[in-house]
Formats: C-alpha cells, sequence, structure tokens
C-alpha cells in the first residue's frame, strides 16, 4: 500500500496538513491536554456528557430486545450496536473536522497547541481517571465508618450483590473494580485515540458501554451477545497492556501472571486484576467465580492506597507507550 493510500485511511487527521501542524506530536499532546482537564476538572456535566447520551440511545432498545427470542434478538441486537456505532463515529468525524475547518487560519506551533487542546477537550469525556480514583478511595473511607457504608459506596461501582460481602470482599472488590476498569475507562480508550483518532475512542466507549448495559446473561443472554464479544475484542490488546504495566519491568511475574489471567471468565480482565493481585502479594476474587494469587496473603485496609498509587504508575507507562505509538504512526503519514 502506497503512502498516498495509507494517508487517506487516516483522514481526517490528514486533513491536518494544511495547518503545518506536527501530526506526530498532535495526538500524544491531546492525550496530555484530556488528562489534565480529568485531573483538574473531572467529569462534564451529566446533560453534556456523550456517555450519557449513549447510554440513553442503548437504553432506547432495552424492552424490546429483551423481548425477543434467542435467534431475533441476537440479530436485533447486533443490528442496534451496529447503527449506534455508525452514529458515534459519524458524529466524532463530523466534530474533527469541524475543528480542522475552524483552525484553517493557524499556522506552525500555535496551529498544534490549539488542535491538541481542543482535540483533548473532546476526548476527555471518554476516558474517566479521576473519578474511578476518587469512587474507589471512597470505599475505604466509608468502611473506616461502617461496613454497610462501605457496601453501599461499593454498590455504586459494581453490579453485584455487595450486601453479603464482608470488609475484607468489599476491599477485594473495589480494588479489583480499580485494575479493571484501569483499562477499561482509561488506557483503552487512549489506545483507539492512538489508533484512529477520535473516532476510535468514541466507538470504543460506545461498545464498552453497550456491554456494560447489554452484556449480561439471563434476559440479555443473545440480545448482548454481540456486544460482549466486540467489547472483548475492542480490549483485547489494552488489557493485556494494562496488566504489563501493572507489572512495572518485573519480568519474573510474566508467568504467573498468565497463569492468573486465565482465571477469570473475561478473557480480558483477569490481566490487569491478576497484575494487580501479584504486585500487591494478596489474593483477590470473586466469590464463586474466580480467584487470583491464592498464594497471597489477605487484603489489608492499607492496599487500597497502594492499588491505586501502583495503577497511576500503570497509566503513565500505558501513556508513554501510547504515545509513541501514536507518534510513530502518523510520523509514517508526513
Amino acid at each position: 500500500m502506497t503512502l498516498h493510500a495509507l494517508h487517506a485511511l487516516h483522514a481526517p487527521l490528514s486533513l491536518l496538513t494544511p495547518l503545518n501542524v506536527s501530526l506526530p506530536l498532535l495526538l500524544p499532546l491531546a492525550m496530555l491536554v484530556a488528562l489534565g482537564v480529568d485531573r483538574l476538572l473531572g467529569e462534564p456535566p451529566v446533560k453534556l456528557h456523550p456517555v450519557v447520551g449513549m447510554g440513553r440511545y442503548l437504553g432506547l432498545w432495552s424492552a424490546w430486545l429483551t423481548s425477543l427470542p434467542p435467534r431475533k434478538a441476537l440479530v436485533a441486537g447486533a443490528a442496534a450496536w451496529l447503527l449506534g456505532a455508525v452514529a458515534v463515529a459519524a458524529l466524532a468525524l463530523l466534530v474533527e473536522q469541524a475543528v480542522w475547518t475552524l483552525l484553517q487560519p493557524w499556522r506552525g506551533t500555535a496551529a498544534l497547541l490549539a488542535a491538541s487542546g481542543v482535540l483533548g477537550l473532546l476526548l476527555k469525556p471518554m476516558l474517566a481517571w479521576r473519578m474511578l480514583r476518587e469512587e474507589v478511595a471512597a470505599v475505604e473511607t466509608q468502611l473506616d465508618r461502617s461496613l454497610d457504608d462501605g457496601r453501599q459506596q461499593l454498590s455504586r461501582l459494581v453490579s453485584r450483590d455487595t450486601t453479603v460481602l464482608n470488609a475484607t470482599e468489599v476491599r477485594e472488590t473495589a480494588i479489583e473494580t480499580l485494575a479493571e476498569n484501569l483499562n477499561d475507562s482509561v488506557v483503552a480508550p487512549l489506545f483507539w485515540f492512538a489508533i484512529a483518532g477520535l473516532p476510535g475512542a468514541a466507538v470504543y466507549r460506545f461498545a464498552n458501554t453497550a456491554d456494560a448495559m447489554w452484556g449480561y446473561r439471563g434476559q440479555w443472554e443473545w440480545a448482548g451477545k454481540w456486544a460482549a464479544r466486540v467489547d472483548d475484542l475492542l480490549s483485547w490488546v489494552p488489557a493485556r497492556l494494562t496488566g504489563l504495566a501493572l507489572l512495572a519491568g518485573r519480568p519474573m511475574l510474566l508467568g504467573p501472571l498468565l497463569r492468573e489471567a486465565g482465571r477469570t471468565p473475561s478473557p480480558n480482565g483477569g490481566w490487569p486484576m491478576g497484575a494487580m493481585a501479584l504486585r500487591l502479594d494478596r489474593r483477590l476474587s470473586k466469590p464463586g467465580h474466580y480467584q487470583l494469587h491464592e498464594g497471597g496473603t489477605a487484603v489489608q485496609p492499607g492496599d487500597m492506597a497502594t492499588a491505586q498509587r501502583l495503577a497511576s504508575r500503570a497509566l503513565w507507562g500505558c501513556v508513554l507507550a501510547l504515545a509513541l505509538l501514536a507518534a510513530g504512526a502518523r510520523g509514517g503519514l508526513t
């Protein structure tokens, strides 16, 4: 394939050429802007949040999809997903193109800073690192008050029944949620942004939202099967990147991680959760489903803060790797 053909495949980013910006620097800078805005401001208002809009779209189909017989539910669920994904990708593409059009008068460094700033602001709603950290940290804070308060806080993060969990299980679940959502809520959106710009991040966020709403057994067994499988596919590489980043250069843990990652029903969740269990040297489990790092000791009250530090370091390792990926991919188009 020629460079001209490759250039066309990466539209609309190729439309930045008239702006005279450095394409290899654009997406890495936009990632830093998005993470900076996330740290300073957190989530956008609910009424303006695009992920809330995605959820509302998915919710429109729920009653109808779950009323269908299995074969029709499978086809209809896939069709509804595809319709939403195409709409999300098209809207993100239009927004990117509008940005480039507005920035046509800009040149050089000013164009690069303006483009990366606007693109970073648009990327921010596709990731949620600050909210994840705060919600997980609040579990330990509420546990200090009472077990019931800790359970209640945890119920904001997970769909399972938290009323039957003891304090150790509450902490385990919170740490598992932190590790798994480090990938789902932060690393994976950045990965697809590095690959395909704003449309890539938006489609991933739509896929992950669809899996969260539709990817269950029971009444969603067939209607949500497409959503669950696509989310597994799109999360495959980012989950492994997240797990390796959590190991933080400890190659002796790679073999154990390969073993632990296979213990969860999800093909992806075991990578970040298993890596976190190994780094903490703690057992992490979901009663009746899996146990990670069985030889580790029980989770302790101070482990939540340690897990937060490990996750933060892993995130920045992933950001560096993805910045290099984005810079290398765009560098080949210039």
